[in-house]
């Protein structure tokens, strides 16, 4: 787990527009403020990934996930609380507001409390969700170690936070909450 003080100076860095590499549950991921255009431009650049795709966004509690969604049934909610913290991404109504590079135009987002310590740290430090995406180029495989995010990225990200992956051998499961589709298995 980075120290209190490195914790902090990464929340100070994500605040300003940084980019940076983090362990997830299962794999590498990219993350940066959801909110800052530039920074989600450069994920997606760095990825090569087009933009009508959206982002997932992980959060270390509900409240951080909250100003990104919008209406969900009570049942919903409870389902989706019965899985979190943990490795089950959800596809849910996003909130009026939320902005096109996060949703890909979409009327959903997909949203995770994360129950990985160092991500979830990383949510507190910055003070609410994080873009959440697999350190790969697009159609590649995700990085499962620092050292491969280092060798594909290079100097191209603003830091790389070290630290074990959470034990899953693949990417989250995503459930879209209205239809109770899995859409992805983990």
């Amino acid at each position: 787990m980075p120290s209190a003080l490195r914790l902090r100076l990464l929340g100070e860095r994500l605040r300003a527009g940084a980019v940076i590499a983090y362990p997830t549950e299962a794999v590498y991921g990219l993350g940066c403020d959801p909110l800052n255009p530039w920074a989600v431009a450069r994920i997606l650049r760095l990825k090569r990934r087009p933009d009508r795709k959206g982002m997932i966004l992980i959060a270390a509690d509900e409240a951080q996930l909250e100003p990104f969604l919008g209406d969900i049934a009570e049942p919903m909610r409870q389902r989706m609380r019965a899985s979190w913290p943990g490795p089950v991404t959800w596809v849910v109504p996003a909130a009026p507001t939320v902005p096109d590079w996060i949703s890909g135009g979409r009327p959903t987002i997909a949203v995770r409390v994360t129950a990985h310590p160092i991500a979830a740290a990383l949510c507190r430090a910055f003070g609410g969700a994080l873009v959440s995406t697999s350190a790969n180029r697009s159609g590649q495989p995700p990085a499962r170690s620092a050292l491969r995010v280092r060798a594909l990225f290079g100097t191209e990200l603003d830091d790389v936070v070290n630290g074990p992956l959470g034990g899953l051998q693949r990417p989250t499961t995503i459930i879209d909450a209205r239809s109770g589709a899995v859409l992805r298995q983990g």
